[in-house]
């Protein structure tokens, strides 16, 4: 359906008072009137446009790389985000830790009957400036509406498509004894910022979400001749437990130098007040980079000439191990097992 056939409605949508009813989701003309007013009119791709059940996609040379992420995060809107703005990050970085460009998403609303439209309106239209700005157009998409109590308000779930050139395949199991680790920035942002915005806790310096996409950052890494044998966002679980999954699947063992890892100052003193480990923070735009040690500076200073890698550092080595340890040296001069994260620390984190 164009926008030249699209029905009009005598009354708009009442974008400030109004919520969401259960024939938003019936597929009559309440619904065509949400998509048209709302989805439609911040996620303007020509494809989503046309009203098609689904997206027809060119697609330049090269493997494709497919990435689907759900989005259950709560508070809705947060300290440097929303809902809307991190499922369009997470999925990107999702296909770019593949070493992909990613090129098209896709968007899935499940919407709980009473939501207000003022919200829904914020997180859609957030989530048009974020696909915008990282020219990765949302092509398709569906809407389905529950009873109210039967969810949270909103949930979220995007897929995203790329294209992976011949040569370029980081991969989890492609750390390798010698290899040089590095961290794209500060850690703990995000899930700090939830903390903080979840439990009504004040700090002296407001703590934002670092939720960003990073696909332009591994482009200059691969346009650099940075040989990537693992890419990775440290999301739920954060670094602790992203470099025990990486150790695991490559057969290695991780050495790291605490006093190498970033850490906000705000942010170390929210999670020493917690009582928690930076290291198992959840974070929404940083990524570890694991490459030989002789590409090691070149991957540096790539990431710190980049708006989102100023505070990238090297942080550690791969080392020969079977057993998949990975230890940290701490800043007091001894060493510790970097473990797993147990539990959940902080549910809806994402």
């Amino acid at each position: 359906m164009n926008q030249a056939n699209q029905p009009q409605f005598a009354t708009p949508l009442n974008r400030r008072k109004g919520t969401i009813e259960m024939n938003h989701g019936a597929g009559g003309r309440a619904m065509v009137q949400l998509i048209q007013e709302v989805f439609q009119a911040h996620l303007s791709s020509p494809e989503l446009l046309a009203g098609d059940d689904g997206a027809t996609l060119s697609m330049p040379a090269g493997r494709v790389v497919m990435a689907s992420d759900a989005h259950v995060v709560s508070p809705l809107i947060f300290p440097g985000g929303d809902i809307g703005s991190l499922a369009v990050h997470g999925t990107i970085n999702d296909v770019a830790m593949m070493g992909a460009m990613p090129l098209y998403l896709s968007a899935a609303f499940i919407l709980e009957e009473g939501f207000p439209l003022s919200d829904l309106e914020t997180i859609v239209a957030s989530m048009g400036r974020a696909a915008h700005e990282a020219g990765v157009p949302v092509v398709a998409g569906d809407t389905k509406v529950v009873e109210r109590g039967k969810g949270d308000g909103v949930f979220v779930t995007t897929t995203g498509i790329g294209v992976l050139q011949d040569g370029i395949g980081p991969s989890g199991d492609g750390a390798q004894a010698g290899d040089t680790v590095l961290v794209s920035g500060t850690i703990g942002d995000h899930g700090i910022a939830i903390l903080s915005k979840r439990e009504n806790l004040d700090f002296e310096t407001e703590i934002r979400s670092d939720s960003a996409a990073l696909h332009t950052m591994v482009a200059d890494l691969i346009a650099a001749g940075v040989d990537l044998h693992v890419l990775r966002d440290p999301t739920r679980g954060g670094v602790a437990t992203t470099l025990n999954e990486i150790a695991q699947q490559s057969g290695v063992g991780i050495r790291i130098n605490e006093a190498d890892i970033p850490v906000k100052s705000e942010v170390a003193a929210a999670c020493e007040l917690l009582g928690i480990d930076p290291l198992t923070i959840a974070n929404e735009g940083k990524m570890l980079v694991f490459c030989p040690a002789a590409d090691a500076d070149k991957a540096l200073n790539v990431m710190r000439n980049h708006s989102l890698g100023q505070d990238a550092a090297i942080i550690g080595t791969i080392v020969e191990d079977p057993n998949g340890f990975v230890q940290m040296e701490t800043s007091f001069g001894g060493s510790r097992m970097v473990d797993w994260l147990v539990g959940e620390q902080l549910p809806r984190i994402c």
